[in-house]
């Protein structure tokens, strides 16, 4: 099975920060990984180098078998789907949601006077109406709380149908039932046989949806751990990469995790 992401000693230098040191990684088409850590960690450095944003001060990395350095990013980054707050800053306000979605068909923002035929409208209304957002279709963007602009952007990063789905902090600002349904919502695409491959960022183990797979971790630009979630998410590795003693529990295909109290 070809790997999606390959990344293999991995640097990001900005001036005097190393904001990646030297990150190897691979990423397979049927896998679904969490990235963990705490602010600083690494974590929207490593999504923008996995969605051809960003280039590497050294290191190799391959997306969708193609070597960054050596690849029209232009023509990589549409088989590439993405949702993040800088790119939901982006959307126009008073863009409705049908074209929100529609448009990322020809990988724009805003739509303007490009065509799309049947089969692009065809397939935005059954994104949002599998996303449970069908009854937003014709709201304007702006118009929407921020749990269903979620859900907007993640029809929208579907629409290409790409091979790679990259989600950065999809859960941030939601309140409790805000999240709750995107857990849902993504717990729905990762037991999806024919979904992409998925990459999740988060600052949290209670967002990691059931049907992932792996988990990576950082902090301070490093690999803490990696490999299958069930080995991975531990109490040991989750404390050093958050830097505090903590407990975790996983039950009901939902981890949790708090800090250690000490004993009396």
């Amino acid at each position: 099975m070809a790997a999606v992401l390959d990344l293999v000693d991995v640097t990001v230098r900005r001036g005097d920060s190393v904001l990646l040191d030297r990150v190897s990684w691979t990423v397979e088409e049927d896998e679904r990984w969490v990235v963990l850590g705490p602010n600083g960690a690494g974590k929207t450095t490593l999504l923008q180098i996995a969605s051809a944003q960003l280039f590497p001060t050294q290191g190799s990395v391959h997306v969708l078998e193609e070597r960054l350095g050596s690849v029209d990013v232009f023509e990589l980054r549409p088989r590439i789907g993405l949702t993040s707050a800088a790119l939901a800053e982006r959307i126009p306000r008073h863009e409705t949601v049908h074209d929100v979605v529609v448009s990322a068909a020809y990988g724009v923002l805003g739509r303007w006077r490009e065509m799309y035929d049947d089969l692009d409208h065809d397939r935005a209304e059954s994104l949002l109406r599998e996303l449970g957002a069908k009854h937003l279709a014709p709201r304007t963007f702006g118009t929407l709380s921020e749990g269903e602009r979620k859900r907007v952007q993640i029809a929208r990063a579907l629409m290409s149908d790409p091979e790679l789905l990259l989600l950065d902090e999809p859960a941030a600002g939601l309140d409790l039932g805000g999240r709750e349904d995107l857990v849902s919502t993504l717990s729905m695409l990762a037991y999806d046989p024919d979904s992409p491959a998925t990459v999740l960022v988060s600052h949290h183990v209670e967002e990691i949806p059931p049907g992932f797979t792996h988990a990576l971790m950082l902090r301070q630009g490093r690999v803490v751990a990696a490999g299958l979630l069930d080995q991975t998410i531990t109490e040991q590795h989750l404390s050093a990469t958050f830097g505090m003693p903590l407990t975790v529990s996983h039950e009901d295909g939902r981890w949790a995790a708090r800090r250690r109290t000490r004993a009396r």
